[in-house]
């Protein structure tokens, strides 16, 4: 039986998280449920700890909530920066938050901020 990478897991329902558990507590083994269910023996063994401690066997949560991250508290200094200079590059953008807030961020952080936000940089002969 060969390994899945890890970049393609995924979310397990809770119909079969249930199953597992209670797989297990009519007394089979963790790696016994991960064969019958098919799944992989850390999340029978994990699943079971969790369930064990926490009595909780709800997935954790995949992805940062919307709006937090690094940038997140200056993306309105972020806003005004280009507002008022809006040929601004994202080397000086980076400077300006390294300089004034102390935020270490490389380049395509901010330019992902400034696209969530409604804000790009195109390119034209106008601007030069």
């Amino acid at each position: 039986m060969s390994a899945k990478p890890a970049s393609c897991t995924k979310t397990i329902s809770q119909d079969l998280r249930k199953r597992v558990v209670d797989y297990i507590e009519a007394g089979h083994s963790c790696r016994a449920a991960a064969r019958h269910f098919k799944v992989s023996e850390s999340f029978a063994i994990k699943l079971m700890v969790r369930w064990q401690t926490q009595g909780d066997i709800a997935p954790c949560p995949r992805a940062r909530p919307p709006g937090s991250g690094k940038l997140a508290p200056y993306r309105g200094f972020l806003r005004a920066q280009v507002e008022s200079q809006p040929d601004v590059t994202l080397a000086e953008l980076t400077e300006v938050l390294k300089k004034k807030h102390g935020v270490d961020v490389h380049l395509s952080n901010v330019a992902r901020c400034l696209s969530k936000m409604g804000l790009s940089y195109k390119k034209n002969s106008g601007r030069h």
